[in-house]
């Protein structure tokens, strides 16, 4: 029995970045010589099994054979007689096909090292047709390494998006894929790489359809409304944005996308367009509730959120109630992160002062300030019995909030 370190962690220590996981293959082991040395099995799909004392991963070297669609379409086959090499043969790219043996030496039969060198996404054979998460791991791949596609991976792409494959996708597995992606250093990067392969109108139709339409120059000197996008999810991940705020980022503008050519570049309603289209989008990828609630708010609010200093304190009010941000502080605190990351994201803009979000932060404060109990107790000795009471105290907390924002922003 020999055991490697493989795949990512082997990657990652070759590029001098942190190694967050580890795992490991064993070769020449059965699933009964595992057991009886103390290691606890989990695999469902293929036999892997939880070391007795550091709990990380072994599974036994394997092969896999395409027996149906998707990505859970394969007969594994795990037995001691199956080689490292055929092991590493079944993975993905060049560079997560190495392998680190018990004294140190790098096992890398498909040339991962070059490749690792020279900033290369390389497919290892013909195989990588038969997995259609491959297509969304690649550029994920990109997006974490700023690598390029070698040409003839983009192409095997491009067939696996044609024969359908992608079609097969589980909705969580892409959910997953995207949410790495985006948390990526450049999350551009994954979308673009989709875009070129096809991948993106079969996955994300909606995000597709951004790329060549028009928004007004005086606003937005890059005009492409998919450009845009991409300039806005970047600067969240560069501000280190949590997940729900670069999703929000990304699906904040698909309204844009159901503008008639007639009406560009201006897009007048999209933001009513964009809740509809985020909801759907939500539902068939089957995003988490978090995202979800965040990315309807900020297509729902984002151009309100950009004219908060021409907004009257009552509309300011309507807004903070509808967005939940009495209750909801850090939620709040979220959605103004993603409207500045969409201000920010246009050329020349990434520097500029976003004063709003400070204003509606401030207003939220002052209006927080209104003890909301006080004037239900007062209300209620005066006026008990009323039916109308509980409509009573919401309007009066209600005016005491529109006073208390008008008063700090000194509004007319």
């Amino acid at each position: 029995m020999k055991i490697y370190r493989v795949g990512g962690s082997v990657r990652d220590e070759l590029l001098g970045l942190p190694v967050k996981d580890q795992d490991y293959v064993v070769v020449g082991a059965s699933p009964e010589e595992m057991v009886q040395l103390g290691y606890r099995p989990v695999g469902k799909d293929f036999p892997v099994f939880l070391h007795p004392e550091t709990h990380e991963q072994y599974a036994l070297a394997r092969t896999e054979r395409k027996v149906a669609r998707g990505y859970k379409g394969f007969e594994v086959y795990a037995a001691p007689g199956v080689t490292l090499q055929e092991d590493l043969a079944r993975r993905d790219l060049t560079i997560n096909a190495m392998a680190r043996d018990e004294s140190g030496q790098i096992v890398d039969p498909f040339g991962g090292i070059a490749d690792l060198q020279e900033g290369i996404l390389r497919h290892i054979g013909p195989a990588f047709v038969e997995d259609p998460v491959r297509v969304l791991r690649v550029a994920r791949f990109a997006a974490r390494f700023g690598f390029q596609v070698a040409p003839e991976t983009m192409a095997l792409m491009k067939e696996i998006v044609h024969t359908g494959e992608t079609d097969a996708l589980v909705p969580e597995r892409v959910w997953q894929e995207i949410a790495h992606g985006l948390m990526e250093q450049h999350p551009s990067r994954m979308f673009h790489i989709l875009r070129e392969c096809g991948a993106l109108t079969r996955i994300l139709p909606e995000l597709d359809a951004l790329f060549g339409v028009p928004q007004p120059t005086h606003a937005h000197p890059e005009i492409d409304t998919g450009v845009h996008v991409m300039m806005v999810i970047d600067y969240a991940a560069s501000q280190h944005f949590p997940l729900e705020v670069r999703f929000a980022a990304l699906t904040h503008d698909l309204g844009k996308g159901t503008t008639s050519p007639d009406e560009w570049p201006r897009h007048v309603g999209h933001e009513a367009r964009s809740v509809e289209l985020v909801m759907g989008l939500c539902e068939r990828i089957r995003v988490p509730r978090e995202s979800r609630d965040l990315a309807l708010l900020v297509a729902r609010f984002h151009g309100d959120v950009h004219r908060a200093l021409e907004l009257r304190p009552d509309t300011i009010a309507d807004m903070l109630q509808a967005t939940d941000a009495y209750r909801k502080k850090a939620r709040f605190n979220d959605f103004l992160q993603a409207c500045a990351s969409d201000f920010h994201g246009r050329p020349g803009f990434a520097d500029q002062p976003y004063p709003q979000a400070e204003h509606l932060a401030g207003a939220l404060e002052a209006a927080n300030s209104v003890d909301a109990g006080a004037i239900a107790m007062q209300l209620g000795q005066s006026r008990a019995g009323d039916a109308n009471l509980p409509i009573l105290i919401n309007r009066q907390v209600y005016a005491a909030r529109v006073e208390r924002i008008r008063s700090l922003l000194q509004h007319p």
